[in-house]
C-alpha cells in the first residue's frame, strides 16, 4: 500500500472537486496530483533524501506530502517555532533534503509550487517500502525523536477509519493544528480520501476560527482542548450553523469546557480522538452518540465516559498491563499497549520499539471499563511518587478543573526530603475570578484525600503549553521551584 494510491483513487472518484483550500481558488485532486508529480521531479533532480516542510499549513503542504511519496523519500514536517539551535540540529539530520520554508533555508512554499508546476512530472511512485513521513516528537521532556511512519501504517489508518468518497461536495474541514503534528498529516489524508475539502488556518485565533467556519461553510473541524476553551472564552454564541462535527484531542479536555460545548452547540456531533504520532493518529474514538448519552445519563459509570477516550477503532487492539507486563482486568489501572497495522513504534536510528507480539508501549497509563471504553490517566513519566505512593497528576487536575474558578491546572512532584516528592500545582483562574489557594486545597481534599491534596497551589495567568496543547511539565516544575 502506498500513499499515492489514495490520491489516485481521489482523481478517479472526484478528480475535479476542490479538496484543498478555499472554495474560490482551491486545488482539485487532479491538480494536486500534477503538482505533486512535479514536486517529486524537483526532489529527484536535487538528489534529495527527504522533503523537509518548515512552514505553516497551506496548499504547499499536501503537495509536498505527495511529492515526497512520488519521489520515494520521506516528508519531514518540522516545527517552524523551534529555536535556531534546535532547528539547525534537526536540519543537520537531513543534509540533502529539499527544504520548503520561509526562513531563507530553501524554497518558499510559493516558489516550491511554482517550480512543481513547471517541472516535468514523475509518472510513477518510487519504492513502496520507504518511510512515508518522519515526525519529530515535541521534545517536551528530552531531545526530539524521529518517529517513522511507513506507507503501510498511514494507509492502514485511512482505510480503517474512513470510507472512500463518503462526503458530498458541500462538506469542508477546517484544520487548525500545525503541519508538524500527526493530526496535520492524518487530516490531509482522511479528508482527501473521503472527498472533503480541507481549509487550513496558518495560525489559530478564536475570532479567525469562527469567521472561517462561517465564511467557508465548514462542516467538520478538529481542535485541541485549549483551542476549544479559547473559542468559548471569546464569546462563541452558537452561530455556526454549518458545523456538523467537531473532533478534539492531543491533551486532556477540561470537563467544564466539553459540557459547555455540548450544551451551546446541540447540533454538533463531538468526537474525542486519542492517538499518538507512533500510531499514525487516532486509535480510540468517543463518538457523538457516546457524548450525548454520557451527558444525559444518571448512571455514574455512563456519565464518566464523557471523559474517556472512547473505544478502539477497527484494527486496533488495546491491552492494559501491570509493571510485570501482565494484562490486568477491567477497571484496573496500568500501562496502555497497542497493536495494529497503523501502529509504527519505529524511530530513526533505533528501529522498532514494539514487543515480540507486535504491541507498542504508549507510556501512557490508563484503564478499560467493562464495556471497553479507555480512560487515559496521563503519562507514566509524569507519575508522582509521594512516600512510596504512585499518584497520577491527571486525577488531581481533573478535580481542580471541576471548580468553577479554575480554567486550567497542572500538578507536578517537587523534590522533598521527607516524602521524596510533594504535590504542588499551578492554577489558571477563570476570567474575572481570583480563587483562594487554600479553598482550592480544601476542594481537592473533599473529593480525594489528604495524600492527594497539593501542598501548595499558586495562581498564574496561563500554563506553558506547546501550540498543540501539550503541557510542558518541566516548565511548570521550574516555575514552582523558582517561586518556592
Amino acid at each position: 500500500m502506498h500513499l499515492t494510491m489514495l490520491l489516485d483513487m481521489a482523481v478517479d472518484g472526484f478528480g475535479d472537486r476542490i479538496v484543498v483550500g478555499r472554495r474560490t481558488d482551491g486545488l482539485t485532486p487532479r491538480q494536486l496530483q500534477t503538482s505533486a508529480r512535479g514536486g517529486a521531479r524537483l526532489a529527484l533532480d536535487a538528489g534529495a533524501d527527504a522533503v523537509v516542510y518548515l512552514a505553516v499549513s497551506g496548499p504547499a503542504f499536501p503537495v509536498a506530502m505527495f511529492a515526497a511519496a512520488y519521489a520515494g523519500v520521506p516528508l519531514v514536517p518540522v516545527n517552524y517555532r523551534l529555536g535556531a539551535e534546535q532547528l539547525s540540529d534537526l536540519l543537520a539530520r537531513h543534509p540533502r533534503a529539499l527544504v520548503i520554508d520561509e526562513h531563507g533555508v530553501g524554497r518558499t512554499p510559493k516558489e516550491f509550487l511554482a517550480g512543481a508546476a513547471a517541472a516535468d512530472p514523475v509518472a510513477e511512485p518510487a519504492d513502496t517500502d520507504a518511510p512515508a513521513v518522519i515526525i519529530y516528537t515535541s521534545g517536551t521532556t528530552s531531545t526530539p525523536k524521529g518517529v517513522v511512519l511507513r506507507h503501510t501504517n498511514l494507509v492502514s489508518y485511512v482505510l480503517g477509519t474512513v470510507e472512500f468518497a463518503a462526503t458530498g461536495p458541500d462538506e469542508a474541514a477546517l484544520m487548525s493544528v500545525p503541519p508538524y503534528h500527526i493530526a496535520g498529516v492524518s487530516n490531509v489524508l482522511t479528508n482527501l480520501y473521503t472527498g472533503r475539502r480541507v481549509v487550513s488556518l496558518p495560525a489559530f485565533d478564536p475570532a479567525d476560527w469562527l469567521a472561517t467556519v462561517r465564511a467557508e461553510q465548514i462542516t467538520h473541524a478538529m481542535v485541541v482542548p485549549t483551542m476549544l476553551a479559547r473559542i468559548f472564552a471569546a464569546g462563541a454564541d452558537g452561530a455556526v450553523p454549518s458545523l456538523r462535527s467537531l473532533a478534539y484531542g492531543g491533551a486532556a479536555m477540561p470537563p467544564r469546557v466539553i459540557e459547555t460545548a455540548l450544551r451551546t452547540w446541540p447540533h454538533v456531533g463531538f468526537v474525542n480522538a486519542y492517538g499518538l504520532t507512533e500510531t499514525s493518529a487516532t486509535v480510540c474514538v468517543l463518538g457523538p452518540s457516546d457524548h450525548r448519552a454520557a451527558l444525559d445519563s444518571d448512571d455514574p459509570q455512563v456519565r464518566a465516559r464523557l471523559h474517556s477516550a472512547g473505544r478502539p477503532v477497527p484494527g486496533i487492539e488495546v491491552e492494559i498491563r501491570d509493571e510485570d507486563g501482565e494484562c490486568v482486568p477491567a477497571g484496573t489501572p496500568g500501562r496502555i499497549w497497542l497493536r495494529g497495522d497503523q501502529v509504527s513504534g519505529e524511530y530513526t536510528g533505533s528501529g522498532s520499539a514494539v514487543d515480540t507480539r507486535g504491541f507498542f508501549d504508549t507510556r501512557d497509563s490508563g484503564r478499560l471499563d467493562a464495556a471497553g471504553y479507555l480512560f487515559v490517566l496521563g503519562r507514566v513519566d509524569d507519575t508522582i511518587i509521594r512516600g512510596g505512593e504512585n499518584i497520577a497528576p491527571a486525577e488531581i487536575e481533573d478535580v481542580l478543573l471541576r471548580h468553577p474558578d479554575v480554567a486550567d491546572a497542572a500538578v507536578v512532584g517537587v523534590p522533598d526530603d521527607e516524602w521524596g516528592q510533594r504535590l504542588e500545582a499551578i492554577v489558571v483562574p477563570t476570567p474575572g475570578t481570583s480563587p483562594d489557594p487554600e479553598n482550592l486545597r480544601t476542594y481537592v481534599r473533599a473529593a480525594l484525600r489528604s495524600s492527594k491534596t497539593p501542598d501548595r497551589i499558586v495562581l498564574r495567568p496561563d500554563l506553558p503549553r506547546t501550540p498543540t496543547g501539550k503541557l510542558l511539565r518541566r516548565d511548570v516544575l521550574s516555575d514552582l521551584l523558582a517561586s518556592g
